[in-house]
């Protein structure tokens, strides 16, 4: 064997290793045919132009995962909430992924990043923090169809967290606080209150059941005089009676009485009650 022959086998030998790819599942590798896009090879295996064509790019077919870090932003009412997200995507045109951006995986990741921070900051914290649904589907909306002029899909995007700083946290809690101190000064100072009125109301309530109670008493004493003295106009003994009835009982109530008393009595008892009857 010559070694021209030599020379042949060796050409053909580096001509199959530089021809012949085998492209795996899941791969599609792009060829460049004197530095212009030639085609993309799908997976299994293909001869090429080992002189005039190479491999440029290999470029996967399976979704993409996306991990957009944790970054600051600012609601509308100008508080500071930390938020972080994660698309997945998918190549759908291989040729616009790879020559109509630099990196198309950065640039996805800057987008997501500034479509976040814009959804944001036109919400207040509260809307912010209750809102994840809304965020994702505005967020997917944002950047669908920049992602669509690169070549690629967007088939979700999800918020991992959303929460305030550190500093916003401090500030909430000292805000509830104050909330539940206020509300626990309200709220005694309404007891108090009512008690007052409580008060006030039973001891007007006593005052008017005293004061009827006393008008039902005079009520009744006047018809009691009424009466007394309609009897003794007729009969002064009846008077005499009642008197010398009550001039008994109250002589009997003090000579129980345990202190020391003097007791001076009329001498004539009979004449006295006449005289305070008028009777002769």
């Amino acid at each position: 064997m010559t070694e021209f022959s030599f020379v042949l086998i060796f050409i053909a030998i580096v001509a199959i290793i530089k021809g012949v790819r085998i492209v795996p599942q899941g791969e599609e590798w792009v060829v460049e045919r004197l530095g212009k896009f030639a085609g993309a090879l799908s997976p299994g295996l293909h001869v090429i132009n080992p002189v005039f064509s190479k491999i440029s790019y290999k470029v996967t077919t399976k979704d993409i995962i996306l991990d957009v870090p944790q970054q600051e932003v600012i609601t509308r009412d100008n508080a500071v909430i930390l938020a972080n997200a994660i698309a997945f995507i998918k190549v759908s045109n291989i040729e616009r992924a790879v020559y109509g951006i630099e990196n198309f995986k950065e640039a996805m990741r800057n987008m997501v990043q500034t479509s976040l921070r814009s959804i944001i900051g036109g919400m207040d914290l509260n809307e912010a923090l209750t809102s994840r649904d809304r965020i994702k589907a505005e967020l997917k909306a944002a950047i669908a169809d920049e992602a669509l002029d690169w070549g690629l899909t967007v088939k979700s995007v999800e918020i991992q967290d959303i929460k305030p700083s550190s500093n916003m946290q401090d500030a909430m809690e000292r805000q509830a606080a104050a909330e539940r101190e206020r509300i626990a000064v309200v709220t005694e100072a309404e007891g108090a209150k009512q008690s007052l009125i409580l008060n006030a109301e039973a001891r007007l309530e006593a005052a008017r059941k005293d004061a009827e109670a006393q008008m039902v008493a005079a009520h009744a004493s006047a018809e009691s005089i009424k009466f007394i003295t309609e009897a003794v106009k007729e009969n002064n003994a009846s008077a005499m009676f009642l008197l010398g009835d009550r001039y008994i009982t109250a002589l009997q109530s003090i000579s129980s009485s345990s202190n020391s008393k003097i007791i001076v009595m009329p001498g004539d008892l009979v004449g006295a009650v006449k005289s305070l009857v008028g009777g002769k």
